[in-house]
């Protein structure tokens, strides 16, 4: 990208003066709205606003920036009840380092700087997100962090490897287009009603009766069972190779038809996620850089109660797959020689340099030694079931994808849907719904990532997309 073409962020703002606080988030909204400027126009009129706000107050573009500045917002919060960070935190383990935005970095660096940090490390599919990076991981002492978590909690992969061969694939292509559309459902907001509802025991769990908060989202997360949200959610059928025997999995050498998913907690886990950032962000202060790693303490009512609800979400999400997977087992008529599943967005209690910790991934898969992952590619890369190492440097870590290599925004700008369609036809995949943000040039290779995580897994077995469902409704929630 043409650097006066590259998008301003807040270091740029920094550079010319502007102080770490509020004023810098109002700054950038305004950058988002910019039409004609190149990069250096735009900064040139940031410095000007920063020195002479009042001769901006008329202007359309630069006047909520410069009635901040009349206003005093860009001055320093004296607050007493500011936590301060750690002015020389511990580096971070970052793999696939060449291929990951100064933005992801940038928030690493912050997330190392919390008083509640022990260790951290960055993994290839890293891309910038909101408070810890997407693919981020971080261990932090007694603490949990919602936005450390993600939105969508328990964000999970789940596969089933089917007793049927490659070639069934062909022959019935057709019929398993039939089975997807009548066996899912996608979107934000959509869900099941009346009889088609399912039934889980998750809807049993004692842990909805938590608080009055969580007893009422109970109806939402039941009407939602089973279904697959937007974004890069998705339910698709491909081919699983083998290429040896593996005996722990006690799947003999072959390619056969497979069923591989990839959705979370839908409504239920993102309005938890909500619920419970505005609480730490009311109860731990810190500063602005760092506003969305607000921690809560997990000795407190409310970190408990967090933990609890995260948990509940979670477990949640794995029953959303089961329905799902159950559902199209039954259609297909087949037997499960093998299901695997792994999960992120997430926060574990673990042993981490002989101490116990509460692991955040956000976006990266547990891999600890001979612990079963799901990488996925994109719907024209191969995807891997992998096997852990158990890498302490990466905090038993390992991607949780290929990760974005163009923003939604920029891929729906700059791509064209015939040249994804004639992209997606070369490789023979039936694409239903599916927007241009999700395109496969939008994400990084895959082989790449797969190269620079060799010492955190083995590789068992590779997965090729044929046949991929997703959200045909241009919602975002991933």
């Amino acid at each position: 990208m043409n650097n006066t073409n590259k998008p301003i962020n807040g270091n740029d703002l920094i550079d010319l003066g502007y102080p770490e606080n509020e004023i810098l988030g109002i700054a950038l909204k305004i950058n988002k709205k910019r039409t004609g400027f190149t990069k250096i126009e735009m900064l040139n009129k940031y410095a000007q606003v920063l020195s002479s706000p009042q001769d901006f107050i008329e202007d359309k573009l630069f006047k909520t920036l410069a009635e901040a500045f009349v206003n005093g917002v860009h001055l320093p919060n004296i607050d007493e009840n500011i936590i301060p960070l750690n002015e020389n935190p511990k580096d971070f383990e970052v793999y696939g380092a060449e291929k990951i935005e100064d933005g992801a970095l940038e928030q690493m660096k912050v997330a190392m700087q919390l008083p509640i940090t022990i260790g951290g490390a960055l993994m290839p599919d890293a891309h910038q997100g909101y408070g810890l990076p997407i693919g981020g991981v971080l261990a932090t002492k007694n603490a949990i962090i919602p936005y450390g978590v993600g939105v969508d909690i328990g964000c999970r992969m789940a596969l089933s490897i089917f007793d049927l061969p490659a070639s069934h694939y062909l022959e019935h292509h057709d019929v398993l287009k039939d089975i997807l559309m009548k066996n899912t459902k996608f979107g934000a907001g959509h869900g099941f009603h009346g009889q088609y509802k399912s039934e889980h025991k998750v809807l049993d769990d004692n842990k909805f009766e938590t608080n009055s908060f969580i007893k009422n989202l109970k109806d939402k997360a039941w009407s939602q069972l089973g279904t697959s949200g937007g974004g890069n959610h998705f339910v698709e059928f491909g081919l699983m190779e083998f290429k040896e025997d593996d005996a722990k999995l006690n799947i003999k050498k072959g390619t056969y038809l497979a069923l591989l998913t990839h959705s979370g907690s839908r409504g239920f886990g993102a309005t938890i996620a909500g619920h419970y950032t505005k609480i730490a962000k009311d109860i731990c202060k810190l500063p602005y850089k760092a506003k969305n790693l607000a921690y809560l303490d997990l000795n407190s009512e409310e970190g408990q109660e967090y933990w609890i609800a995260m948990n509940l979400a979670g477990e949640y999400a794995s029953a959303c797959h089961e329905v799902i997977h159950q559902k199209i087992t039954n259609a297909l008529g087949a037997e499960v020689l093998g299901k695997i599943e792994n999960h992120h967005n997430f926060a574990w209690k673990e042993i981490y340099n002989n101490e116990e910790v509460i692991v955040h991934r956000k976006g990266a898969t547990p891999a600890s030694k001979d612990v079963m992952g799901i990488i996925p590619g994109s719907m024209t890369a191969p995807g891997f079931l992998v096997r852990g190492k158990g890498e302490e440097n990466a905090i038993n870590s390992a991607s949780h994808g290929a990760g974005r290599q163009m923003s939604r925004t920029q891929a729906i700008k700059s791509l064209s849907q015939n040249k994804i369609n004639d992209y997606l036809n070369d490789f023979g995949i039936t694409l239903i719904g599916g927007g241009k943000d999700e395109a496969p040039m939008a994400y990084k290779d895959i082989h790449a990532v797969m190269d620079a995580q060799q010492e955190l897994v083995d590789v068992v077995a590779t997965f090729t997309p044929k046949m991929v469902r997703m959200a045909d409704d241009g919602s975002k929630e991933d």
